[in-house]
């Protein structure tokens, strides 16, 4: 077991160690604060995100990387929309998506697997079955991440989903520390489901 989380870190330079914890810690803030309703998400996302784009560039992982910088894109966003106020009051509670969301959703998921697999082909890279589920997974993590910055409670069931097929996925790839990651991702995700109904339940804002 440890030998699978150790040895791809072998032959990896200090920094980018480094920069994999400090990826590692930052991404499980992140959701713990998006769990929370705690406009920390965002910041603690963006310090994630960036540096998983320098990361997966290096590693060759072009969907991946094009993810996060979506996710770096709809992190900006996500915190602007949540810090809006109107007299004094948080201005976008948690609700569920109606069925114009539901279309743009299903757009942006297609969207977003049209150009992760642009990028691919765009890089010169032979795209086997693995990354053609990243490409897949890379459209369910997007609709999350806009479902995420309007507050649809929807974005868990995405991300939990998404994170489901992610861990063996980076597994396979020999990315232990990630797959260990997606774990803990997949565990806050189900209480981050949990919280967000309760409070759509009382409709309670937060930020």
């Amino acid at each position: 077991m440890f030998d699978f989380f150790l040895d791809p870190y072998k032959n990896a330079s200090l920094t980018s160690i480094i920069l994999e914890i400090i990826v590692f810690v930052f991404g499980i803030l992140s959701v713990y604060y998006s769990k929370k309703e705690n406009i920390l998400v965002y910041p603690t996302g963006l310090i994630a995100t960036v540096l998983t784009v320098y990361l997966l560039y290096k590693a060759g992982y072009y969907g991946d990387m094009m993810m996060n910088f979506y996710y770096s894109v709809m992190s900006i966003y996500g915190w602007w929309n949540w810090s809006r106020k109107k007299g004094g009051e948080y201005v976008v509670p948690i609700t569920r998506t109606n069925t114009r969301e539901k279309v743009i959703g299903f757009g942006l998921f297609l969207l977003t697997m049209l150009v992760t697999y642009g990028v691919y082909r765009a890089f010169g890279y032979e795209i086997e079955t693995a990354n053609y589920i990243d490409i897949f997974t890379s459209g369910v993590f997007f609709t999350a991440m806009w479902y995420m910055a309007i507050k649809k409670l929807e974005n868990w069931t995405l991300w939990i989903f998404a994170d489901l097929i992610t861990v063996p996925l980076y597994a396979y790839r020999g990315l232990g520390m990630l797959a260990l990651q997606y774990v803990i991702f997949t565990i806050l995700a189900i209480q981050g489901y949990i919280v967000w109904k309760k409070s759509l339940d009382k409709g309670h804002v937060t930020a």
